[in-house]
């Protein structure tokens, strides 16, 4: 996207409970020239943004609908059920479906997790988003069961959750448009994947190294002898013969 100077931005969409901050700080230090937008949206409209090119990108859950667009998946959430402080739950390490048989089960209009059949007896009516069924469980009309980090989002000191075991999970991802794979799209990608900014992806492999030079020390054809410069038959003083001292010419009788 560009602003409105025509000058180079990235917008990134991101959906409650996605905390993109991080990623936001990494991009500031690499590319201060190229602004980085945060828009925060609901789980419903966080696929259309960026149909829409109203956002480069947008971090979403899923399950979602993927229709035109390529993702990544991220990190998977640990799926949690919100309890008032008193209630019989809050005192486990973890439970299980069959321990909330007999609760009130909420499940919103924006639920995120794929469900063939929430836990617990259904409400008489949905709320219609999660905001709304934290309030409700706050004043004990029942039990909810969310993503840790909405659980987290939506903290209140009389509220309290626990891990839900062997339930639907959701996955965080990043996506955006088919074939629309930019630069800076790139570089986002790289950023979230943790490459380093010093990343050899997309660069050209090192040349090779020259061979040695003809001559080199370890080529034994080449190596200057050893133990001085001699000659054939001759001694290091320089005299002839075989060595000793020449003695005085004997007298003919």
């Amino acid at each position: 996207m560009t602003a409105l100077d025509g000058s180079p931005s990235f917008t990134l969409a991101y959906i409650p409970g996605v905390t993109p901050g991080k990623w936001a700080r990494i991009w500031d230090e690499r590319s201060p020239e190229v602004p980085l937008n945060l828009v925060q949206v609901s789980a419903a409209e966080a696929a259309g943004v960026v149909r829409d090119r109203d956002a480069d990108a947008v971090l979403l859950r899923f399950p979602a609908d993927r229709t035109g667009l390529h993702a990544i998946p991220l990190y998977t959430e640990t799926t949690v059920v919100v309890v008032p402080k008193d209630h019989v739950v809050a005192a486990a390490e973890e439970v299980s479906p069959d321990d909330l048989a007999d609760d009130i089960v909420l499940h919103p209009l924006d639920d995120t997790l794929d469900w063939e059949q929430p836990p617990g007896r259904p409400a008489i009516e949905r709320p219609a988003t999660t905001t709304a069924a934290i309030e409700l469980v706050a004043a004990g009309v029942g039990l909810l069961v969310v993503p840790q980090s909405l659980a987290r989002l939506h903290h209140r000191k009389d509220l309290t959750y626990r891990p839900l075991a062997d339930v639907p999970q959701s996955s965080v991802a990043l996506a955006w448009l088919d074939d629309e794979t930019t630069d800076l799209m790139e570089q986002f990608i790289g950023i979230v994947r943790g490459r380093t900014v010093n990343s050899t992806r997309g660069r050209p492999p090192a040349p090779p190294k020259p061979k040695r030079p003809a001559g080199d020390a370890k080529n034994p054809a080449t190596r200057k002898p050893t133990g001085g410069n001699r000659r054939s038959g001759t001694l290091k003083d320089g005299k002839g013969g075989k060595g000793g001292k020449r003695g005085k010419p004997r007298r003919r009788s």
